[in-house]
């Protein structure tokens, strides 16, 4: 038999209702305890804060209940398929006590955490349990028939069946088998009632849409930015370069005109100059279309134009591409640019001598995956490549994850909806 809740539940068998059972006695133990402890330490801190030592203590018990939250995030997202979002406000690196203390408790998401917890301790923890006793107590019921009765000399209930002796605990052992068949159907609905209970405290739609507004307004200002930054750059290397060649070629031709009759010789050595001239406009012409738009890419597609792009590298480059189809050109250049981006930062500054590439989509997203095997340490800046990747890919509502540890590797994922 096969239980499936729609809207992120969770998608049970009837082989895996143990596993649902016990997954709500671990979020039973973890429930209680973890969210009494958080609201204990909270209440006492800022209480404190009148008396200065809350200003110190705060921002790390808040962090201590944002990584409980997130972690309970976790299981939900992985445990019943209830995805819940963070929406933290970012905090500067350099705040000092204060501005950290009011800057969290400043912030909705910090609130929305700690109504949570005394619910998470109360309704989550008696989901939670319930999911689990309802296939445990059977047992319970079971243990009486097979002979545990006699240990209670005075009877015994279980249930509402009173136990004195073998014909009633086989008939606890009746009620033990309805409540065995009715957890085959309840223990991944409580499970999952759980879940949708955590995300009703912890999510945050309104908030999320603000923020959403947010960061679209700012990748929107970016790429605006950003657009009119190239529009310069081609400006100024169509005018250096492509353009004065061309000017050069028109007085050479000029000049020709004029001595055809009088110096055959020097004009045909200014046909010769004026033809290389025309020659490395074309040429120049050409990388500027190629920084634009790679001939390749709108060709053949991005697993084709990385292919390239990873043979003309000083190291070397293994590409593994898994693209069942072509995504949009915009996403495709998007994902193009932001690989080249990250593999010139290898090349230059990570003194590795071999680079992963790997593209593939799953789930509507394109994912790119650059890894190198130098020093590490790689960082996004205000200013650096990275940080140019990330408002490129924050324009199509993407993200860039950058793992870099002292000593490497360095591991660059890149992730763009693909529409």
């Amino acid at each position: 038999m096969t239980i499936d809740t729609n809207n992120g539940g969770v998608r049970t068998t009837g082989r895996n209702i143990g596993l649902a059972a016990a997954r709500g006695l671990a979020l039973a133990l973890i429930s209680l305890p973890g969210a009494v402890l958080c609201f204990c330490l909270t209440a006492v801190s800022i209480g404190l804060i009148p008396i200065g030592v809350g200003i110190v203590t705060t921002p790390y018990v808040l962090t201590g209940v944002r990584a409980f939250a997130n972690w309970r995030r976790v299981l939900a997202a992985e445990w019943g398929g209830v995805r819940i979002p963070p929406a933290y406000r970012p905090l500067p690196k350099d705040a000092n006590p204060w501005a950290r203390t009011f800057g969290m408790l400043g912030d909705p998401a910090t609130w929305r955490d700690l109504r949570w917890l005394p619910v998470d301790m109360t309704a989550g923890f008696t989901t939670a349990l319930l999911s689990a006793a309802l296939l445990i107590w059977p047992l319970e019921g079971f243990a009486l028939a097979l002979g545990l009765w006699r240990v209670f000399p005075d009877g015994y209930w279980y249930g509402f069946v009173p136990v004195t002796g073998q014909a009633s605990a086989l008939g606890a052992a009746a009620l033990a088998l309805v409540i065995l068949f009715f957890a085959h159907f309840f223990t991944p609905r409580l499970l999952n009632a759980h879940f949708r209970l955590t995300r009703a405290m912890l999510g945050a739609d309104q908030e999320q849409l603000a923020e959403r507004v947010r960061v679209l307004t700012e990748t929107r200002r970016d790429a605006v930015d950003a657009s009119a930054a190239e529009l310069r750059r081609i400006e100024r290397d169509l005018h250096d370069g492509a353009q004065a060649r061309l000017v050069a070629v028109g007085m050479d031709l000029g000049t020709i005109e004029a001595l055809l009759d009088k110096d055959p010789a020097q004009a045909k050595e200014l046909i010769a100059q004026a033809r290389k001239s025309s020659v490395e406009a074309l040429t120049e012409l050409r990388e500027l279309v190629r920084g634009i738009h790679p001939p390749v890419l709108a060709e053949r597609g991005l697993g084709d134009a990385v292919r390239a792009l990873a043979l003309r590298l000083p190291v070397a480059t293994e590409v593994s591409v898994d693209l069942p189809g072509r995504a949009e050109a915009p996403v495709e250049s998007a994902a193009y640019f932001a690989v080249s981006e990250v593999l010139t930062n290898a090349v230059k500054h990570s003194g590795a001598d071999r680079i992963w590439v790997d593209l593939h989509q799953a789930d509507g997203m394109l994912r790119a995956t650059v890894t190198d095997n130098g020093r590490g340490g790689a960082v996004i800046e205000p200013g650096s490549g990275l940080a140019g990747v990330e408002r490129r890919l924050g324009t199509f509502d993407g993200v860039l994850a950058v793992s870099s540890p002292a000593g490497g590797p360095t591991m660059v994922t890149m992730e763009i909806p693909c529409a």
